[in-house]
């Protein structure tokens, strides 16, 4: 019998790393970008990076589709689209009231900015933007911190781990852990909580990611609409 319930050689499984891939390369592509950008300054508008990236961790996330189990567990009826609804706009709430002071950390510089230099919006450079941000990073940040993360903590053949088996303590790690991703770290762990909230209520990804689309689309809509770029 091995610790915690594991098979043998379970810790570097093939369920294990098809949710790592995406999510590691998307953080490798982030930290390469200032190197990137300063290499092809010349070449061309390098804020299109952020589509290459998205098209790259969408192309991993396409390759592994048909091996994330939990996607085929089927769509969340009316009830439950509508709950992630509700949670995405609450946690999209408290992202736009938690944005300064000791609730961010690290935040430098303006953000994304997707004007053009007289000031017009760069209508394509925007929809990249925010379809980068709505419809790939929810599905990949889901796999990787409430799929993997949050049941790892738990045995460490995660895939075995049905949600509702998810205890209390593996939801407060994984949140704080994925709050301090990002530079709102006090949003980041009310998203957290809620996003993993969901998935142990429903027992389907889906109500969780669905949230996290709705709570990045309208951030992004919000930044487009105020101008307030910093968000991105």
């Amino acid at each position: 019998m091995t610790a915690r319930g594991v098979r043998p050689g379970g810790l570097f499984s093939s369920a294990l790393l098809i949710r790592l891939i995406p999510f590691a390369v998307f953080i490798g592509l982030l930290a390469l970008e200032p190197w990137l950008a300063r290499q092809l300054v010349n070449v061309f508008d390098t804020r299109w990076l952020y589509g290459w990236r998205s098209i790259v961790v969408a192309g991993w996330l396409a390759l592994f589709w048909r091996r994330y189990g939990e996607l085929g567990a089927g769509f969340p009826g009316i009830g439950e689209c509508l709950q992630a609804l509700g949670v995405g706009l609450a946690v999209l709430v408290a992202w736009l009231m938690l944005d300064a002071g000791i609730f961010v950390i690290g935040q430098s510089g303006s953000g994304f900015d997707p004007r053009q230099p007289d000031g017009r919006l760069d209508w394509p450079l925007a929809v990249m933007r925010l379809a980068g941000s709505a419809l790939v990073v929810p599905v990949m940040e889901e796999l990787f911190w409430r799929s993997l993360v949050m049941r790892w903590l738990v045995a460490t053949d995660f895939a075995a781990v049905a949600p509702a088996r998810v205890g209390i303590s593996a939801l407060l790690i994984s949140s704080v852990v994925f709050g301090f991703e990002h530079s709102q770290w006090a949003a980041g762990i009310v998203a957290g909580l809620a996003y993993g909230w969901l998935y142990r209520r429903s027992g389907n990804l889906w109500p969780a990611i669905l949230a996290h689309v709705v709570t990045n689309a309208g951030l992004g809509l919000w930044v487009l609409a105020t101008g307030a770029w910093y968000f991105w």
